[in-house]
């Protein structure tokens, strides 16, 4: 089961931020999306951090409260992000997960963003290994 990689089940094509959006523009991609955050990356797609709903809430509270602009996501993103490498395991991955968030990970090349593995991929990825067993056996 540890050959199960990152790669064969990340989305390959994330939903990304860019630094230079606003925390309104991280909403909006939200909603339209119906995604719970999303990573955010600088013009050369280097990952800078991510940012989620509960940053926003939080955040636009305060906004409705002192009717202020909306700021940018690099105000309130977190910047520890934890992240992955494509030739990661699943199983190991799965294993984290299953004893503490976050729900997401960024995958990650160089630096780069190269990929989403969310809890949905890894269940996938579980289902299928689970179903395998059940032919083999």
């Amino acid at each position: 089961m540890h050959s199960i990689l990152v790669e064969n089940y990340m989305d390959g094509n994330p939903h990304a931020i860019s630094d230079k959006a606003t925390v309104r523009d991280a909403i909006h991609l939200f909603m339209k999306e119906n995604i719970p955050g999303a990573p955010v990356v600088n013009e050369e797609k280097l990952l800078v951090g991510f940012i989620s709903e509960q940053d926003c809430i939080k955040e636009m509270l305060n906004d409705a409260f002192y009717c202020e602009e909306s700021p940018a996501v690099t105000a309130v993103m977190s910047t520890e992000v934890k992240t992955l490498d494509p030739d990661d395991s699943i199983l190991a991955v799965a294993e984290a997960m299953a004893k503490a968030p976050p729900k997401n990970y960024p995958v990650v090349k160089s630096g780069k963003l190269i990929g989403l593995l969310s809890r949905k991929h890894i269940l996938k990825a579980l289902v299928e290994t689970n179903e395998d067993c059940y032919i083999h056996h």
